[in-house]
Formats: structure tokens, C-alpha cells, sequence
């Protein structure tokens, strides 16, 4: 299975950190947050791995190369053209990259312990298997929730930013800029989105707090 990281946003509210560095390279316990990704999807078994780049951009391949010192082979979607193309858009400038199987989408910017399956299957029909999280206390109405293994339209848990998804979910899909939110509700209704709850760690790094209580976290930790 091949994944994909998410590693184009602009990192607004990271800012001033993210005035000369892309989020994805800030650091977390001394290395940088996507080189922690990298690290735990190879122990999970993953060769293959895409990461889309826009913001400063031209600095993840330059700091990780094509991959090969962690076992990995590394291909980039470049978006510093367009400036971003949100999530979905991302991935669907990617999919000549990611092939026609069912593949791996992480958040560049979360932080987890959760372990990535590389050989899991979508069931017939089913075009999206979303993982969800307890919400924390900057989204603490959630995202969606879980009804017998499906994912509805509903707020009870938080979207990790972890997914495994079919590419017939970005089928029509024109290429630009778009949300993927407003796709998964889509298949929701169909009921073709399943999920599950994980209640390991996981946080988002979206501000400098954030950042900084990790780094803590992790001093004391390690």
C-alpha cells in the first residue's frame, strides 16, 4: 500500500515559526514532526510514500531526499505553483503517484502512536475508512461519529487526520482546490465511509503551544 502525507498548508497559525520553515519540518523531540511519520510508517511495513509540498516546499525534499536512508522511497506532488490545493486537491493531483489501489492519507501536522496497517482492505463498496479520536479541547464538538462501524454526519468524535481511501472517492473530482470534507459527507450519505475510534496518542500541532507542550511531553518522556 502506498501512503500519502499531507504537507502543503501554509501553517498560518504557527506563525512566526512557519515564516521560513514548512510546518512539517518543525521540530518535535529534536527531529522533524514528518520525519516521525516516516520513521513509524516504515517500521509498519510502508515503501512507498508521497508528500505534497507548496509552503516553502522546496525544503522537504532537500531535508529527506528520496528516502532511502530510512528504508523508504519518497515521491513529491508539487504544489508550490498553485500555492496549495487543500486536501482533496491534493490528493487528486497525486493519484497518478498513489496507483489504483486503496492507499494511506496522514495530516502532516498530528501527532500519533497509532500504528498504520499497509495491507488494509476497503470492503465492497466502501470508499473511505476514516480514524477517529476523543475530541480535544480546541474542537470539543467533534467532527463526525460512528453508528455500527459507519461514519455519519454527526458531531461526537474528531477527525484524526488519518484515513485510508479508494480513488474512486476523488473519481470526478476536477483538479484544483478542494476540501475533502465535503466528499467524505457525500459518501457518508450513501453509507459508504466506515471508521473506527482510537484512543492511543494523538495531537494536533496546529499552534505553538501545542508544539511547545509536545516537546515537553517528550523531554520528559525520552
Amino acid at each position: 500500500m502506498k501512503v500519502m502525507i499531507l504537507a502543503a498548508g501554509l501553517g498560518e497559525r504557527m506563525r512566526p515559526l512557519t515564516d521560513k520553515t514548512p510546518k512539517p519540518l518543525l521540530k518535535v523531540g529534536g527531529i522533524p514532526l514528518i520525519l516521525w511519520h516516516i520513521e513509524r510508517l516504515a517500521h509498519d511495513g510502508f515503501k512507498e510514500i508521497v508528500i505534497n509540498i507548496a509552503h516553502l516546499g522546496y525544503q522537504i525534499p532537500e531535508a529527506l531526499g528520496d528516502g532511502s536512508e530510512w528504508g523508504v522511497h519518497i515521491s513529491y506532488s508539487d504544489e508550490q505553483e498553485e500555492g496549495g490545493l487543500e486536501s482533496a486537491g491534493g490528493i487528486v493531483k497525486a493519484l497518478p503517484l498513489l496507483g489504483d489501489e486503496t492507499f494511506l492519507v496522514i495530516s502532516g501536522d498530528i501527532w500519533c502512536d497509532y500504528d498504520f496497517v499497509y495491507d488494509k482492505k476497503l470492503p465492497e463498496g466502501i470508499l473511505a475508512h476514516l480514524i477517529l479520536v476523543p475530541n480535544p479541547e480546541h474542537n470539543p464538538e467533534g467532527d463526525f461519529a460512528l453508528n455500527d462501524g459507519f461514519v455519519t454526519d454527526a458531531k461526537a468524535y474528531t477527525f484524526s487526520g488519518i484515513g485510508y481511501y479508494s480513488p474512486k472517492l476523488f473519481e470526478g473530482v476536477p483538479y484544483g482546490k478542494s476540501a475533502l470534507a465535503p466528499l467524505l459527507r457525500e459518501a457518508m450519505k450513501e453509507g459508504n465511509v466506515t471508521g473506527e475510534l482510537y484512543e492511543g496518542e494523538w495531537l494536533d500541532i496546529g499552534t505553538p503551544e501545542r508544539l511547545e507542550l509536545l516537546n515537553a511531553q517528550l523531554i520528559n518522556r525520552y
